[in-house]
């Protein structure tokens, strides 16, 4: 192992020419999703990471979810689907945009980061932080959105990839029937026809998916395939407008292999899984004079999820389920530009449909409609100050109208210091799940889920009838879901004492009312749950974060961060410091609980770390190593004390460290390659879609 790596680095060093370039990122950089306008980095009042496609492609990711895992105060989690915390938040609070719209199809609330295809994304920005002042619901935690590609000059770019592992052996041989192979074609071009500029990017993804049976050490490599097409077409139209449509689709499908234990049955079962996903995204933008700007978007999404399985134990017995939801919007913008102010006002209307089997009938269609006005202004006091006031008002079909308003501020006393702040509100609505999910699965022990709008009637009516072994005093608050709300500040600080040195520092904090949580609510006679959502909780979580870059030299670049993380239930955190929660001792026996031995909420990391080292001699040359630090987290109040604590059941904290390095072949032809968990961390249990060790290698051509 030690050889290979000296060898590794030796080639990828030594084939390098002398040729100087400096990657270190401009704050003149420009970035849109802070403010819904082209900002410099520079002038940005909130905390912003900006990932461009360089990093992109240097580090060999293929899904969205391989470079948001390399990134600093971004915890990736394994559930229904990978999914991404940020600021302490689940992933049901973190939005995901293409463009500036909204991706949709969640399960259990988690947008599954390997559904999305990183080819032909040009950069990607995150925006820590309650973002519901510009984009609504969803946005608590902050915003992620995908930029894609402009059409511009004649371009071919095409890239081959293979890459092959075996977690029982740690390597694997290629193309060999034991090893678990992946292969990646993608395919890139930009071209003009007429007045018409067009650029297109075709992604095709072969991979051997890996289902983990519960305690058991064997793996099943099972296929999965996944297709992504994207088309953007720009026109100007005179010397003052100017038309783009962005078409996007994605299709998987997926063969699965399940064993389940729950309620002390074992249940097996096999079959697929298929998504189809498409966007549509027309845009009209009008310059009429020099200080205004008007943005016509409109935006169709549908998104089909289909799975089938049938069970080893009920050969006659099958599993089916189907997910329809299509989302409309239409939205009006418009950007003034007078001296040291800017303002930006919006109006916005979406419809927002969804049928399931999960629900009353797939017949049965959903749906909600949202009528939303935004605004922000943004002033420039003078050449130090920089000041931020936004608000948007939802008026929900479904619920009460939603106010959300947002002030940053940011204080720039010389080139060497900046120091920013912002508080603003954030909120999510129930979604279709929550309202009117009426679901049984057969393959998890017959468990049920109800939605809030029948969940009542139906447990009633399960008691008359006599199926209901006992009524939980949860059941006693089931009642109309209100949305949840967030309060949310940063107070951050940036130094950079050389133009080679930067370093970021930024503290958080949200407090969240109103949380949805999801409670058993009833027992049937055969011992399953039965399950609903209440506002339960009144939240908090707060920490600090930092990031740091050094480029040592003009060729070598080091970057890292680290993030501290502490939260809470408050009602929680409130019976402790009086002295009323209890735990157990190690002889078993109960005792009042310590304040420090209180973890709070679940499933959450209270140190995570990562580190980039870069050598790039030329543009086409580099070696990029990354390494990620999670500590252990909670998983499951293992005492019985409804409180989670540190003796509770818990995943190991873990290290995970990926290579990668380029060197030219020819002149438009450039070989990759790269090692993804070099340290072979897995993780049955808790961290199922860690699939051990993978090494591939990568053809680029580029003309």
């Amino acid at each position: 192992m030690r050889h290979f790596l000296f060898l590794f680095v030796l080639v990828f060093s030594t084939v390098a020419s002398s040729a100087q370039l400096d990657s270190l990122r401009s704050m003149d950089e420009v970035v849109i999703t802070a403010t819904r306008q082209e900002r410099r980095l520079g002038n940005v009042a909130v905390p912003v990471t900006l990932i461009q496609r360089q990093q992109i492609q240097q580090a060999g990711s293929l899904r969205l979810r391989d470079i948001l895992q390399e990134q600093s105060g971004l915890f990736i989690t394994s559930g229904f689907g990978v999914g991404v915390q940020m600021q302490g938040l689940n992933p049901e609070h973190t939005l995901i945009l293409v463009d500036g719209q909204p991706l949709i199809g969640r399960t259990s609330g988690i947008l599954d980061l390997n559904r999305i295809a990183v080819a032909g994304i040009k950069r990607i920005e995150i925006v820590k932080g309650p973002s519901s002042s510009l984009y609504g619901s969803e946005a608590m935690a902050g915003v992620i959105n995908l930029i894609t590609e402009n059409p511009g000059t004649r371009s071919l770019e095409a890239s081959l990839r293979y890459g092959v592992g075996n977690p029982d052996q740690g390597w694997a041989l290629p193309f060999a029937s034991t090893s678990f192979q992946q292969l990646d074609l993608n395919l890139q071009a930009g071209y003009q026809l007429g007045k018409w500029k067009l650029r297109q990017s075709n992604d095709l993804l072969f991979s051997d998916g890996i289902s983990f049976r519960p305690f058991s050490t064997d793996r099943v490599p099972r296929p999965i395939r996944r297709l992504t097409h994207q088309t953007t077409l720009q026109r100007a139209l005179g010397s003052k407008a100017e038309f783009r449509l962005l078409f996007r689709a994605n299709q998987d499908r997926i063969q699965q292999e399940f064993s389940v234990r729950n309620n002390g049955q074992v249940i097996d079962s096999y079959g697929r899984e298929q998504n189809h996903e498409l966007n549509l995204q027309p845009t009209l933008t009008i310059r009429p004079t020099e200080h205004i700007r008007l943005h016509t978007r409109g935006y169709f999404t549908r998104y089909v999820g289909d799975q089938q399985l049938n069970f080893i134990q009920k050969p006659d017995s099958s599993y089916l389920d189907r997910f329809e939801q299509d989302l409309y919007r239409i939205e009006q913008q418009l950007d003034w530009t007078r001296g040291a102010s800017d303002l930006i006002v919006g109006l916005g209307y979406q419809s927002d449909q969804a049928r399931s089997t999960r629900y009353d009938a797939l017949s049965s269609r959903k749906q909600n409609r949202v009528a939303y006005a935004f605004a922000q202004w943004e002033w420039r006091l003078n050449a130090q100050w920089i000041s931020i006031a936004g608000m948007r008002y939802d008026d929900n079909q479904q619920f009460a109208a939603a106010f959300t308003p947002k002030w940053a501020i940011r204080f720039k006393p010389n080139d060497q210091w900046s120091f920013n702040a912002s508080v603003g509100q954030g909120f999510k609505a129930p979604d279709f799940r929550q309202l009117y999910l009426n679901f049984t699965n057969n393959a998890a022990g017959g468990y049920s889920v109800y939605g809030t709008q029948d969940a009542i009637r139906i447990i009633r009516e399960l008691n008359r009838i006599g199926q209901i072994a006992e009524l939980k005093p949860e059941f006693d608050r089931l009642t109309e879901l209100s949305p949840e709300f967030s309060t949310g500040m940063n107070l951050g600080a940036e130094y950079r004492p050389s133009r080679t040195v930067h370093i970021r520092i930024n503290g958080f904090r949200n407090d969240i009312r109103s949380l949805i949580d999801v409670r058993q609510v009833a027992t049937r006679l055969d011992g399953s749950q039965i399950f609903s959502y209440l506002n339960v909780k009144r939240a908090f979580t707060q920490g600090v974060e930092t990031e740091f870059r050094w480029q040592l030299k003009t060729t070598w670049q080091l970057s890292g961060g680290y993030q501290w993380l502490r939260t809470g239930d408050k009602d929680e955190w409130a019976r402790i410091k009086k002295g009323l929660e209890y735990t157990r001792s190690s002889d078993g026996t109960s005792r009042v609980m310590n304040k420090n031995e209180y973890v709070g909420l679940p499933n959450r990391s209270k140190h995570q770390a990562q580190f980039k080292l870069t050598y790039q001699p030329s543009e086409t040359r580099f070696v990029f190593l990354r390494g990620f630090y999670r500590s252990r987290w909670t998983v499951a109040n293992s005492n019985g004390n409804g409180v989670h604590d540190v003796q509770d059941e818990s995943a190991n904290g873990f290290v995970q460290i990926n290579l990668s390095g380029g060197l030219p072949l020819r002149k438009n032809l450039q070989l990759q390659a790269g090692i993804e968990n070099l340290l072979n961390h897995q993780d049955i249990s808790y961290l199922p879609n860690f699939p051990g060790r993978n090494l591939y290698l990568t053809l680029n051509f580029k003309l």
